[in-house]
C-alpha cells in the first residue's frame, strides 16, 4: 500500500515536515555526490551499528557511536528507501505537525527516532549490521496520527492491483502497517525500530492529554474532497 494523501485541510504550512524532507533529499544526494543510483560515499561512517553503541555505553568515553543514533536518521540505503520514507512523512507528517505545533513536532520527531533506535538495539544488541533511515522517526509520526486522526480518510495505491486507488480509514491503514512490522518482519529491515517509533508516537499523544487535549483550539477540518 502506498499512501498518496489524506482528507484533512490544514491552515498552516507544514514547514518542519517539508524541511525534514528537504534535508533527507539533500543529504542523500550529497552522500552520493549527485549519483542517485550509487552507493554511499561521504557519510558511510555515520550509520548506526547496535554493537558499537552498546560498547560505547559500557566504556563511557567514546561518544561517536552515540552520535550515529541521530546521524543515521537522515541517511538512506537507496533511492527506493528514500522515496518510500518521504512519501509517508509527507502524507502523515503535515497533519501531526499542525496538531502539536511546529516546534514540538521537530523535537518529537528526533525523540521518536531515538526511541526507535533504542528498541532496535534492545532487540539485537550484538548486531554489527549497519542501520540507517528515517523509518523509526516516521513510525512515531504514524503512531501520533493513529491516535489523533483515526477516522481520517487516506487515499492509497495498491501496486498489485494495477495501482488502483482506494480510500481507507487511517486507523485501518496504520493499524495494518503496525501489525505488519510485528508479525511479518523482513530480512534486512529494522521492523522493531518501526514498531518502537510507532508506540513512542502514541505514547507522546497520551502524555499530552490525549486526542481531545492535543486538538483543542487547533480548528483542523475535514475536506469535502481530495
Amino acid at each position: 500500500m502506498i499512501p498518496i494523501g489524506d482528507n484533512r485541510v490544514r491552515k498552516t504550512v507544514p514547514v518542519v515536515t517539508w524541511t525534514l524532507i528537504a534535508l533527507n533529499v539533500i543529504i542523500f544526494l550529497w552522500d552520493r555526490q549527485g549519483h542517485v543510483f550509487g552507493g554511499s560515499v561521504v557519510f558511510a561512517d555515520l550509520v548506526m551499528r547496535p554493537n558499537e553503541v552498546v560498547d560505547s555505553l559500557k566504556r563511557g568515553f567514546d561518544h561517536f557511536p552515540l552520535a550515529t543514533v541521530f546521524t543515521a536518521m537522515f541517511l538512506h540505503g537507496n533511492l527506493v528507501h528514500l522515496i518510500g520514507n518521504m512519501i509517508f512523512l509527507m502524507v502523515f507528517g503535515a497533519s501531526v505537525e499542525a496538531a502539536v505545533g511546529a516546534g514540538r513536532y521537530g523535537l518529537y520527531y528526533l525523540f521518536w527516532g531515538v526511541v526507535a533506535t533504542a528498541t532496535h538495539i534492545f532487540v539485537d544488541p550484538t548486531s554489527t549490521v549497519p542501520t540507517l533511515g528515517a523509518s523509526g522517526a516516521i513510525g512515531g509520526v504514524l503512531g501520533a496520527y493513529f491516535l489523533l486522526f483515526p477516522a481520517s480518510k487516506v487515499e492509497i495505491l495498491v501496486p498489485v492491483l494495477a495501482f488502483l486507488s482506494f480510500e481507507v480509514s487511517a486507523w485501518i491503514v496504520l493499524g495494518l502497517w503496525f501489525l505488519y512490522q510485528i508479525f511479518m518482519p523482513q530480512e534486512g529491515v529494522a521492523n522493531w525500530a518501526h514498531a518502537g517509533g510507532f508506540l513512542a508516537g502514541m505514547l507522546t499523544v497520551l502524555i499530552m492529554g490525549g486526542r481531545a487535549a492535543v486538538l483543542k483550539g487547533r480548528e483542523l477540518e475535514f475536506a469535502d474532497e481530495y
